[in-house]
């Protein structure tokens, strides 16, 4: 059976969303907590992460989309199990850091993050290379992120 389109745009981007509603429901005291943190000076205030997640995201699923149009599932299982993964470790990090409060376990997660994603780009370059620039923002927010998580944590020791 051939699958439309716009529903497998519909999948990445339902899905997409879903690892970030499960992020979400472990924010859903981040501001309060996040404000509570001694945070360097370059860390940005707590209204940016929403708008900036949820364009990552919209990006991630275009992205997965290509890949999946340009091969389908199976001629890009390897490539879109890798998207999976690093979605999944995606998740993780807000349990991690913002619900358990584990900074160490939150920065080892998102290292794991960050070469899911690089991979990921590796593997969607080879089939659609739109697709991997598609990611480039995401890596860099995650470097960013990294570096924050790994600044709050050494800041913030009785917290996290």
């Amino acid at each position: 059976m051939k699958i439309p389109s716009w529903l497998a745009l519909l999948f990445w981007v339902l899905l997409c969303a879903g690892a970030g509603y499960l992020g979400n429901i472990a924010s859903s005291g981040a501001p309060g907590f996040y404000a509570t943190l001694d945070r360097p000076s370059w860390a940005p205030p707590s209204s940016v992460f929403g708008p900036v997640w949820s364009a990552l995201y919209l990006m991630m699923a275009v992205a997965a989309w290509l890949v999946w149009r340009e091969r389908g599932w199976r001629g890009a299982r390897a490539a879109l199990g890798l998207f999976v993964a690093q979605l999944t470790v995606n998740a993780l990090w807000s349990w991690l850091f913002f619900a358990w409060r584990q900074g160490g376990a939150a920065l080892a997660d998102i290292a794991v993050l960050w070469l899911l994603i690089a991979a990921t780009m590796y593997a969607f370059a080879r089939i659609r290379p739109l697709a991997a620039w598609l990611l480039a923002p995401y890596l860099a927010w995650v470097t960013y992120a990294a570096a924050l998580n790994g600044s709050v944590w050494l800041r913030n020791p009785q917290l996290l």
